[in-house]
Order: C-alpha cells, then sequence, then structure tokens
C-alpha cells in the first residue's frame, strides 16, 4: 500500500511510519512540524526509498490538495492532532482548529481526491482517536465500541467532534471509513511533556516528580509499537465504517506507575537514594477523569490482534531508551511549555 500519514513526525505517527516502512508499504509522512514534532522520529526509516516527507499543514486545504495529487495514496492514516489535555485547558482554540477544522480538511481532500479516482472499493480514510471521548469511568465497567461519548477537556471534545465528523463523511458521501479509539501511549520517542517521559526525566534531573493530585487517576496502557501495529492490522483487515477499540490491557494508577518507574532506575541507573524519595503530589488538573480502561474484544475476535507488550516490560524498555538516547531529548527540554505546569486554571 501507499499511506499517506498525517502527524507522522509525533509520537504515534512515527512509529506507525517506521512500522509501516518495516512491512515493506510506501510512506508519505505530512506533518506541520509545530512544537512536538521531531524529524528525528522517523530517521531510521527516513532512507528509504519507500518514505516521503511532506511539511504541511492540515489546516490548509490547498496543501492537502497537491499532496494527493502528488503522491495519489492508497490509504490515509489520519494521525495529526493537538494532543496534550493541559494544552487544551490552556488554549482551545488550537485544538478546535487542529482537531476539529483539520480532520474536515482531511475529509474533503480525500473525498475529492478518491471521486477523482473513480471511487475505489481499496481506498481507506483511518482517523486514530482517543478514550478520552468516552469521559471517566467508575471503579468497574470497560469503554466498549457502544459507550456513549462524554468528553471533558478541551482536547476530549475536540476528537470527538472530529470522530462525528469521519462517521458522518462515511454515512453522507460513502467515504471508506474507520475509526479507532486507543488507550494511554507511551515508549520510545515519546515527547517530554506526558506523564511517563516527565517522570523520567525530572528523576535523572534530581527533580521533584510531580503526581496530580492523590495518583489514583487509572489509565490503560498501551506500548506505542503495539499500538502501530494494531493500526495497520486495522487497514488491512478492519471492515469499513467500523470502529476498533484498540487497550493495552494494563491498567495502572499513575502513582503505580510512577514509582514502577522510579525502581527501574534505581536498577539501572541507582544515584545513592531512592527516585521515588522525589514523587511529590501537587495539585490536580481541572476535571481530571478518573479512569480509562478497554474492553478490546472487537479487534481481538474479529482481527486477531493483541498487545504484545506487558506494562512492566514497556516500561523497562522505554526507561533503557531514554537512557540511551539523551541526545534525542536533551534538546527538546527547550521546546515552548516542556517542564512547565500547564493546565492549572
Amino acid at each position: 500500500m501507499k499511506i499517506l500519514v498525517t502527524g507522522g513526525a509525533g509520537f504515534i505517527g512515527s512509529a506507525v511510519v517506521r512500522h509501516a516502512i518495516r512491512q515493506g508499504h510506501q510512506v508519505v509522512n505530512l506533518d506541520a512540524l509545530t512544537y512536538a514534532a521531531c524529524l528525528e522520529n522517523v530517521a531510521p526509516v527516513s532512507n528509504s526509498p519507500n518514505y516521503a516527507f511532506e511539511q504541511a499543514d492540515i489546516r490548509d486545504r490547498e496543501a492537502l490538495d497537491r499532496v494527493f495529487a502528488t503522491h495519489q495514496p492508497d490509504v490515509v492514516m489520519h494521525l495529526a492532532a493537538e494532543s496534550h489535555v493541559d494544552r487544551s485547558i490552556d488554549g482551545p482554540g488550537a485544538f478546535i482548529e487542529t482537531n476539529v477544522t483539520g480532520t474536515y480538511n482531511m475529509l474533503e481532500a480525500a473525498r475529492s481526491y478518491w471521486q477523482a479516482q473513480g471511487q475505489p472499493d481499496s481506498f481507506r480514510f483511518h482517523h486514530i482517536s482517543t478514550d478520552e471521548v468516552y469521559g471517566s469511568l467508575g471503579e468497574t465497567g470497560l469503554f466498549t465500541e457502544d459507550t456513549p461519548y462524554d468528553p471533558r477537556s478541551p482536547y476530549s471534545a475536540s476528537k470527538a467532534a472530529s470522530d462525528h465528523l469521519v462517521r458522518a463523511w462515511g454515512e453522507t458521501y460513502g467515504l471508506p471509513v474507520l475509526v479507532t479509539n486507543c488507550s494511554n501511549n507511551y515508549g520510545p520517542y515519546h515527547f517530554p511533556e506526558k506523564l511517563i517521559p516527565v517522570v523520567i526525566l525530572k528523576a535523572l534531573a534530581g527533580q521533584p516528580i510531580p503526581v496530580y493530585g492523590d495518583g489514583s487517576n487509572i489509565r490503560d496502557w498501551l506500548y506505542v509499537e503495539d499500538h502501530a501495529d494494531a493500526l495497520l492490522t486495522v487497514v488491512a483487515k478492519g471492515q469499513v465504517g467500523r470502529t476498533y477499540n484498540i487497550g493495552g490491557e494494563n491498567e495502572a494508577r499513575n502513582i503505580d506507575l510512577v514509582r514502577t518507574i522510579c525502581g527501574i532506575l534505581d536498577a539501572l541507573r541507582p544515584r545513592g537514594t531512592a527516585y521515588a524519595d522525589l514523587i511529590t503530589f501537587v495539585t490536580d488538573r481541572p476535571g481530571h477523569d478518573q479512569r480509562y480502561a478497554i474492553d478490546p474484544t472487537r479487534i481481538r475476535d474479529e482481527l486477531g490482534w493483541r498487545p504484545s507488550v506487558t506494562v512492566e516490560e514497556g516500561l523497562r524498555k522505554t526507561v533503557e531508551w531514554y537512557l540511551a538516547n539523551e541526545d534525542w531529548w536533551r534538546p527538546l527540554l527547550d521546546r515552548d511549555g516542556v517542564g512547565k505546569r500547564l493546565g492549572a486554571a
């Protein structure tokens, strides 16, 4: 396949690019190179004859039409998005512009191209979303593909809106769409404003490790390489018009996750005192969802996919990667907002 990946210089997008190239697909990486993007993320495959890069913004319809006409993809995997909840609290406008208007532009550009190509049955528009659109769970229960939407932050509301647009373009115009909603990702190349890289890098610097509230919030953790494999499985085997929830089957409280990372660092880079001594509880995020957890039955039963990495294995791999790749993360600490408390309003 020739796959157009939007946001392919970001965390999850770059994992998809690397994985797709390894599988022998042709990949066109479309990215605006905003603050969280790094072309170094795709350096391992950037010299491949099957790789091409286009710097373009999904808010720019003219640029999107040019990219479609030039590269003529078989599949679109739409990952480009503003994704940090804390930033959405401080500046929701960018999330509406990118996640809602940008997705609308992608859908219209894809529809125009698909129609010009004679509406091939093999074309796919795969929209990658989040479990946060479903809101917050109590102590029990799991998100399924039929869970009603109940977004609680500007970020999740913008992603919910984009999900609805994609489904509407499928129903109204017959565009062959797929939607996936994933749990929290982690792993190599994770931009250092999210929880796991923040914990690792604060610990290595000997600085307080911030944990929101009492650390009791629960997330289902999905190793990013597993997620990339799942996304390409959905593109290849998923039923048009279908939604697939992708989970890691690895629920953990934030505080337990942080302590696990500290224990791994104690073993791999001991400092004399325990890294867990640096844990500091800070004022909680406004509207902080208590628990996310995904029921992955559909993707497991219909497509035969399951995660291959436990959270313990994945966290160790992730810590080892950050220890070995300081030249990647060190320059990112100077980017806008990194290392600062955001979303406290």
